[in-house]
């Protein structure tokens, strides 16, 4: 028998893409809850099937009612989910930025920390990469400067009106300021884990971001990216882990679309272990 008679190119092309979604799928589960809300829904699937095989009326009922709006439970319980695919498949891929530009954002962003920290002064600084984040950036108030020590320092002093809230970094320069992040619901966090450092994985949970969380309680430096933590960071360190996450030649920061769709997908495994 012919098989290349059976089988046309539309079916290729029909199982790639299945095949395509179905991975994107179990990259978007795999290590979280939602594995777990996906485990639940097919066994309410295999007691369906249970309950018409033995003649199961009325628990065969309401399962069938039930997983008659699967495509809405599936909505509702994998909202974070399908919001964070569908913006980073809306961005733009080919986001990029200047190597000086980063050097200098780099450095002057060390300095910054180093600074604030020896003063034990709370700051929480952000960095957007391909996701905007102009949502936050309108709700905060305008800034419109050059990145620079002397301005973040004078921006975060607990004197200055606009201390409260994080600033935000688009396009290499300082956009807003006071601007409110959102928390993250992880109930596994450490209870020791502050407002700032909550809104820090808030924010990275739901874009691409960088965040820099200096605690003024420790003077500790902290950086999220990606729903993950990276705590007590000293000058050198901090600035490694900042080159690491904002590197483009490197492939750290994914300006090719697909590969920026594994990295966030993937960040939930990372957010929740």
């Amino acid at each position: 028998m012919d098989f290349s008679s059976l089988i046309s190119l539309q079916d290729v092309l029909d199982i790639v893409a299945v095949s395509v979604v179905v991975y994107w799928i179990l990259l978007l589960i795999r290590g979280t809850r939602a594995l777990q809300m996906v485990f639940g829904l097919v066994v309410l699937g295999g007691g369906y099937f249970l309950a018409q095989a033995a003649e199961l009326t009325t628990f065969g009922w309401i399962l069938e009612n039930f997983l008659g709006s699967i495509v809405i439970v599936i909505v509702i319980l994998f909202q974070d989910e399908i919001r964070r695919a569908l913006a980073l498949v809306g961005s733009n891929p080919l986001t990029g930025s200047n190597p000086g530009e980063q050097r200098h954002l780099i450095e002057e962003l060390v300095k910054t920390a180093t600074a604030l920290a020896s003063k034990r002064i709370g700051a929480l600084i952000v960095i957007e990469r391909s996701i905007g984040l102009k949502n936050y950036i309108e709700k905060g108030t305008a800034i419109e400067g050059t990145v620079s020590k002397d301005l973040l320092l004078s921006i975060f002093m607990p004197f200055s009106p606009i201390h409260d809230g994080a600033v935000i970094i688009s396009g290499g320069r300082i956009a807003a300021a006071q601007c409110f992040l959102p928390l993250t619901a992880n109930p596994r966090l450490e209870k020791v884990l502050g407002t700032r450092h909550r809104a820090a994985l808030g924010l990275t949970e739901e874009t691409d971001a960088v965040v820099l969380v200096l605690s003024e309680e420790t003077g500790k430096i902290s950086t999220a990216c990606e729903g993950k933590l990276y705590s007590r960071l000293e000058s050198e360190e901090l600035k490694r882990v900042l080159e690491r996450m904002l590197a483009s030649d490197e492939g750290q920061q994914t300006s090719n679309w697909w590969e920026r769709i594994k990295v966030v997908l993937s960040s939930r495994k990372k957010s929740d272990a």
